[in-house]
């Protein structure tokens, strides 16, 4: 089978290339389209000739050289090549000067004529170039004691890439040397990963080795980008970032169109999507960082992910799973033209979609889940889930979980190596608990059976609902027992007075507090009896000599000792300071002093003149580090162990962990979609009759209230329109009248509707279209040797081909790339064309001649955006009206960007030459009818009653429970319940009516946040501080001030309680009222001075006590 593969390194595509172009090879302008055979040999014949006219002209060799030579393979000298390219792209100096003294007969490219470039069997030359044969095109790097080493082309590549110098400087009788300490393989690794290069790490076998014995190495793993080194992560005590996956892409070519597979190795996962225009190919090319891009007309054969087996050191019996989505009734995706003008794909100048319809903080896995949903928009039964279960989180009024976002990637990595530590254990016992939250809780588990299908489609994976809560309940079970968690104290580290507490906390901490005591119980008493022995050692041997030292008086400079932790040997020794032992003879300590010898390293040698030891002390040291490393050992061996029992179950786990990331950014959208103002619009699926006319309301979109996606509805700096779209809309207006603006904010609301999220307007009917298409102006590409206008005809074909009677296509200013006259002709027939195919959508256009050449349509009507006379001078209004608008306010627009007044003058004196008969004959059709909109404003009775639903649900259940942080809960919630309801019958028996609010408290426990319904609400909260103190306030963002609150020190796991009141001014009252009456109750308060400083309520604490009573 013959391949093209591009580079593999991560690349950004330029806005406006053509596939063509980003797919171009060097050596074969366009041959990876096409699916001739022949044409695919010949390359490869051509490729195999030059290589061998490369290795013949590679200057003197010895013998041993050119056997080397002799035994290399087709796929050697493949590589070799491979790697001699990337040679030819150093830039650095030293680089430079380090690939002059390659050679390349083996893939090392290490010349053995040079110094240190022994390839002998037996050698660590040897060993590593059998390493490096295993994985070619990875770069290598070996552990030699207390480095990565990497020799040949592999040093070439560090010096260029990860910035590192060589080893001997630039000498040039030795072979190209490079390499990091241990401490800086994670920057060296993501400098390279960074720069699109694989890396094969070699570990050292650790433990002692017999003399004159070379110590023995393995592959421990690789690094690929977007795919981290995990090798020893299990054993340590902090996480891991873990970069979105890099997948290999295919790409091929067919009658139907183009072909893309998408192969993930983390994941042993592919994906195949078919007829995909060159457009959306592009599109997903400029989304996706891809590791590797094979480019094949054999391809969709490979599915099975044979040749990425290959590539990744794979045995043959791993398989892929096939997640792909299937298309059918689906949308298709956004073409990059779109997706950049609405800034799915964040784009300079662009307002960005994504940022508004997500909160600021809700970034990572969710974000990418939005972002992949509008670039490939879901079926419209997905979508229909998608937006019921947004309705319902937007009513909820419980707390919710914090939605703890694990990447799947890193989830099946770390289990399937056997790497996963205590604090993954930790994380996902959390993701499972929260599923088993929304599972127990009413109203959350109606939007947790809602999420399993868009779940499903996210993940590939069909679990059923049933299945997913059992399992996820048995293995939070297995993690809660094995796995030692927060709140647990069983395990404190070792402490013995006479021994510095930083030697027990470094030998102990590195492995307890990982899994439970009662699992390796023999182990951790071990080292509690040696932990003892070493005390009692230390106690008989160096205290006596200590006590004899303090007792002695001795002027200045007289003899000090001590017991210290020497921390680079790992031991505990006795110091002393200007100390002879012989002159102690005679003294009490005497018989500990003759036990008394220097203190040696692990090498044999003497540390330095002021450390000693003793025989016993040495034993008790050895005794105890050995228990440690058994008891290490057998934490390692217990959390490998549970590794490979979740792995078992890794596909319950990438479906829980996805359906969190899913319902985290829902409820985000959703929080900030309410403060935005924004509503749900109702969809419904399209359907379109040959004679136009329209089937059950279903037929058309109308969107009233429609706003710009990128300005704040809720800061009141919108301009609203009413979209009422049966047909094509042919629209006209002036420069700067808002035309591209409309099309924006129509394409993003049509968008976010077919993707069931909350779209800009006051209310919305939109149809479920099979493709949204977006048009806006068009720059030029030399690279390609196209123009403007040839970019934009371009566009137009992928438009008209693309489009259907159920397509949405919005095109800005047809046709001004070219001349007049004929830009105007194409115009109208592309017109003609759209209308024919009965799609909805918008042409706008400055060629005011399109509407003289009589055009065939049966069903496009002409729109405007409106202008007002204001002050003798012409305005926009940026509203959309019927009728054309001729006025296309040039000049105003020249001079406001400053164009010299001279220029302007003469610009009108050369129009009215021309243009004046045309101007006094058709100045009634320029005339333009205005009208207004009304719109509906809530009147506060209206929002009381909003908000009296908010607050009229009825809360979860409580469960009992002997915490004490939960019995005071109650308690607060009792009292705060009785005082704020008698409250409330005062104030509402004053204003004679009977509507007296409920007063509904909700618990905020830790690792929770507020409902998206308290959002915009004022509400009263109690804060619940560890020192079981409380804090009283008010707000109108809820959520926000509980942020601020656990981000102070020490309140991270904080709990709140809160209700929601119709209006700030209540709110304040009633604060005030808790603040005052809580301490009479007998509850501590931090903010008791506040109740003096109010507009509202008394400071007076002599005011009647309410009694508190059930």
């Amino acid at each position: 089978m013959y391949w093209l593969s591009t580079k593999n390194v991560v690349v950004s595509f330029p806005r406006f290339c053509s596939l063509a172009l980003l797919l171009r090879s060097p050596a074969c302008k366009y041959t990876s389209f096409r699916s001739s055979t022949l044409l695919l040999q010949q390359f490869e014949k051509s490729r195999c000739l030059n290589e061998r006219r490369v290795l013949k002209g590679a200057g003197r060799m010895t013998k041993n050289v050119i056997e080397l030579k002799n035994e290399l393979d087709e796929k050697d000298l493949s590589h070799i090549m491979w790697w001699k390219e990337r040679m030819q792209m150093c830039k650095k100096p030293s680089t430079v000067h380090l690939v002059k003294r390659l050679i390349y007969s083996n893939l090392l490219g290490v010349d053995p004529n040079l110094k240190n470039g022994n390839l002998k069997e037996g050698t660590l030359n040897w060993e590593m170039l059998q390493f490096k044969s295993k994985f070619p095109r990875e770069v290598l790097l070996c552990r030699v004691g207390d480095f990565y080493e990497a020799i040949g082309i592999d040093a070439c590549i560090l010096v260029e890439y990860a910035g590192l110098n060589p080893f001997g400087g630039l000498r040039s009788d030795s072979i190209p040397r490079a390499g990091c300490p241990v401490v800086n393989l994670r920057q060296t690794l993501d400098d390279l990963t960074r720069s699109g290069y694989s890396v094969c790490i070699v570990e050292e076998v650790q433990g002692p080795t017999q003399a004159r014995s070379r110590k023995g190495r393995f592959i421990s793993g690789h690094a690929h980008p977007g795919s981290p080194y995990v090798f020893g992560l299990v054993g340590v005590d902090h996480d891991l970032d873990f970069p979105e996956p890099m997948p290999v892409v295919g790409i091929s070519r067919s009658a139907k169109g183009y072909s893309i597979i998408l192969v993930l190795e983390t994941m042993k996962t592919f994906s195949v999507e078919d007829g995909l225009t060159e457009e959306a190919l592009v599109t997903k090319l400029r989304t996706c960082h891809y590791h590797h891009l094979f480019l094949h007309a054999s391809l969709r054969r490979n599915s099975s992910g044979l040749y990425v087996k290959e590539l990744y050191g794979f045995d043959d019996q791993v398989t892929f799973r096939n997640v792909t989505v299937s298309s059918e009734k689906r949308p298709r995706s956004l073409h990059l033209g779109t997706a950049t003008q609405i800034g799915a794909i964040p784009t300079e100048g662009i307002p960005c979609l994504l940022k508004v319809l997500l909160p600021s903080n809700c970034t990572g896995l969710p974000l990418l889940y939005v972002r992949d949903l509008l670039l490939n928009p879901p079926a419209y039964e997905i979508a229909s889930i998608i937006q019921a279960t947004c309705r319902l989180m937007s009513n909820v009024t419980c707390s919710i979980p914090e939605f703890t976002c694990v990447s799947p990637a890193k989830l099946v990595k770390l289990l399937e190596l056997r790497e996963a530590n205590h604090i993954e254990f930790c994380r996902i016992k959390s993701v499972l608990d929260e599923i088993l939250q929304m599972h127990r809780n009413s109203d959350l588990n109606k939007i947790l059976k809602l999420l399993m299908d868009p779940t499903w489609v996210a993940t590939g994976l069909k679990i059923d609902f049933d299945t997913l809560v059992n399992e996820c309940e048995w293995i939070s079970a297995r993690i809660s027992k094995m796995i030692f968690l927060d709140g647990e104290n069983d395990q404190k580290i070792s402490y013995h007075p006479i021994i510095p507490n930083d030697f027990f906390e470094d030998m102990e901490s590195p492995w307890k507090g990982r899994v439970k005591r009662i699992h390796a119980e023999e182990a951790f008493a071990e080292v509690e009896r040696a932990a003892e022995a070493l005390s009692l050692a230390i106690t008989e041997d160096f205290l006596p000599i200590i006590s004899r030292i303090k007792a002695s008086i001795a002027p200045l400079g007289g003899p000090k000792g001590e017991v210290v932790y020497a921390r680079e040997h790992e031991a505990v020794w006795f110091k002393g300071k200007r100390f002879s032992p012989v002159a102690w003879a005679g003294t009490p300590g005497e018989e500990q002093i003759k036990q008394l010898r220097p203190a040696i390293d692990s090498k044999g040698r003497k540390v330095g003149l002021e450390w000693f030891t003793t025989v016993k002390v040495e034993d008790a040291l050895t005794r105890y580090h050995e228990a440690g490393d058994k008891a290490k050992a057998r934490v390692l061996e217990l959390l490998r162990g549970l590794s490979a029992e979740l792995q078992t179950k890794i596909n319950i786990l990438i479906f829980a962990s996805m359906l969190l990331v899913i319902a985290k950014a829902l409820f985000a959208h959703v929080s900030e979609g309410r403060r935005r103002k924004w509503v749900f619009p109702s969809l419904v699926e399209l359907h379109r009759s040959k004679d136009m006319e329209p089937l059950d309301g279903a037929n058309w979109m109308k969107i009233t209230g429609l706003s710009p996606y990128w300005l704040d509805v809720a800061q009141g700096s919108a301009v609203h329109n009413t979209v009422d779209m049966k047909s094509l809309f042919l629209l006209t207006g002036p420069n700067g009248g808002g035309k591209s603006s409309l099309l924006r904010s129509i394409c993003a609301a049509a968008l976010l509707g077919i993707c069931g999220f909350m779209v800009p307007a006051e209310s919305a009917l939109i149809p479920h279209f099979d493709s949204i298409m977006l048009h806006m102006k068009s720059y030029d590409s030399p690279a390609d040797g196209k123009s403007s206008f040839q970019i934009e005809m371009s566009e137009m074909r992928s438009i008209i081909t693309g489009a259907t009677s159920r397509s949405l296509v919005l095109i800005d200013e047809i046709c001004r790339g070219t001349e007049t006259a004929k830009g105007t002709c194409i115009a109208g027939s592309i017109v003609e064309t759209l209308d024919k195919i009965g799609c909805l959508g918008i042409v706008s256009t400055h060629l005011h001649g399109i509407f003289t050449l009589g055009l065939n349509t049966k069903n496009a009507i002409c729109k405007a955006m409106g202008t007002e006379y204001v002050d003798g001078k012409t305005k926009p209004t940026w509203k959309l009206i019927d009728g054309i608008c001729r006025e296309s306010l040039a000049f105003e627009t020249a001079q406001k960007e400053g164009i010299p007044e001279t220029i302007i003058r003469r610009a009108e004196e050369l129009y009215l030459s021309i243009y004046s008969k045309d101007l006094l004959s058709g100045r009634n059709e320029t005339e333009l009818e205005h009208f207004c909109l009304d719109t509906t404003v809530n009147t506060s009775g209206e929002v009381y009653n909003q908000l009296s639903r908010i607050t009229g649900g009825t809360l979860c259940p409580k469960i009992e429970s002997t915490n004490e942080m939960e019995v005071l809960r109650n308690k607060v919630e009792s009292a705060v319940t009785i005082v704020c309801r008698k409250k409330l019958r005062e104030l509402y028996k004053q204003k004679n009516t009977s509507e007296l609010p409920e007063i509904n408290c909700v618990a905020i426990l830790p690792r929770e946040q507020p409902p998206p319904s308290a959002i915009g609400a004022s509400s009263v909260y109690v804060l619940f501080s560890p020192d079981k103190k409380l804090y009283v306030g008010e707000t109108d963002d809820l959520e926000g001030r509980v942020r601020a609150h656990r981000s102070k020190e020490g309140m991270q796991n904080a709990s709140f309680l809160y209700f929601v009141v119709p209006g700030k001014s209540l709110a304040c009252q009633l604060e005030t009222l808790l603040i005052n009456q809580l301490p009479v109750q007998g509850f501590q308060l931090v903010n008791r001075a506040d109740g003096k400083h109010r507009n509202f309520g008394t400071s007076d604490h002599s005011v009647e006590v309410v009694t508190l009573h059930q």
